[in-house]
Parts: structure tokens; C-alpha cells; sequence
């Protein structure tokens, strides 16, 4: 049996370029073709219109920060040993707003609407057999 682990994301069919495209430093969303909004997380649908015409678009990766928590205890193992780090809401340039981590940049030093970049940080431990890279963002004068 495979042990679960908390940090690491269910790779499906569906998911699969997502986090292809995150490996190879790109972050995708997706766009509508019906009324032309974009969204994440990544849908099968239209989460304003429900149109199924959906697409992967590549992001530019700007984003300004909207909200973030200082995580100082968790006793999940994979995330004890990164104590604390900066659980975050960020507005993507396109739009959508997107759920991630915060590096590179004391705690005290965040700000509401600052510029932040994207940024990719391999799972620890690797993931040899899907090789998991995740989204994570920093200032962009960094």
C-alpha cells in the first residue's frame, strides 16, 4: 500500500500538464472559451458560466498578494521541518485568485498588494515518478 502523503497533490489525466508544465517552470490556468474568464485551481468547467469549453493557458506568473498566515506549528511530518512558512492568497495578473506559499521574503517585511513573482520549489522529498514541483511565489524585486 502507498502511504498518503498531505504535501503532495493527486496527479490524474486531468491534472497531469498542470504539474508537467510546473516542473518546466510554468504556471498554467485555465480560460474559458465561452465567456473568457479565467480560473484556478483547474477545472473541468467554467466556475462563472459552466461551459465545458474550457483550456490550459500559461499564466505570466505576476501576482500581488491578497492575504497570508504565518504557519509557526504543524505536526504533519513533511511540513514540520520548513517551520514557519507563509501560507498565502495571491491575485494572479489574469485574474483568478490562487492559494500557495510564500518565499523568499521575511514575514514581517509582507504586504497587502505587494508584487510578487512565481517561483517553483520541488516537493521534499522528491517525487521521482511524477518529479512534483509546486507553485510558489516571492516579491518581485527580489
Amino acid at each position: 500500500m502507498t502511504e498518503t502523503r498531505p504535501d503532495l497533490p493527486e496527479i490524474d489525466e486531468f491534472t497531469r500538464p498542470y504539474w508537467r508544465a510546473a516542473a518546466r517552470g510554468r504556471l498554467l490556468i485555465r480560460r474559458c472559451r465561452a465567456c473568457g474568464a479565467a480560473h484556478h485551481y483547474p477545472r473541468e468547467f467554467c466556475p462563472e458560466c459552466w461551459s465545458e469549453d474550457v483550456v490550459w493557458e500559461e499564466a505570466s506568473g505576476r501576482a500581488t498578494l491578497y492575504t497570508w498566515s504565518v504557519v509557526h506549528v504543524n505536526d504533519l511530518p513533511p511540513f514540520r521541518s520548513g517551520l514557519p512558512y507563509v501560507a498565502a492568497v495571491v491575485d494572479l495578473a489574469e485574474g483568478p485568485r490562487m492559494m500557495t506559499g510564500i518565499t523568499g521574503c521575511a514575514p514581517e517585511r509582507l504586504r497587502i498588494g505587494m508584487a510578487l513573482r512565481v517561483a517553483f520549489r520541488p516537493c521534499e522529498p522528491p517525487d521521482a515518478a511524477e518529479g512534483v514541483v509546486a507553485p510558489v511565489f516571492e516579491p518581485e524585486a527580489a
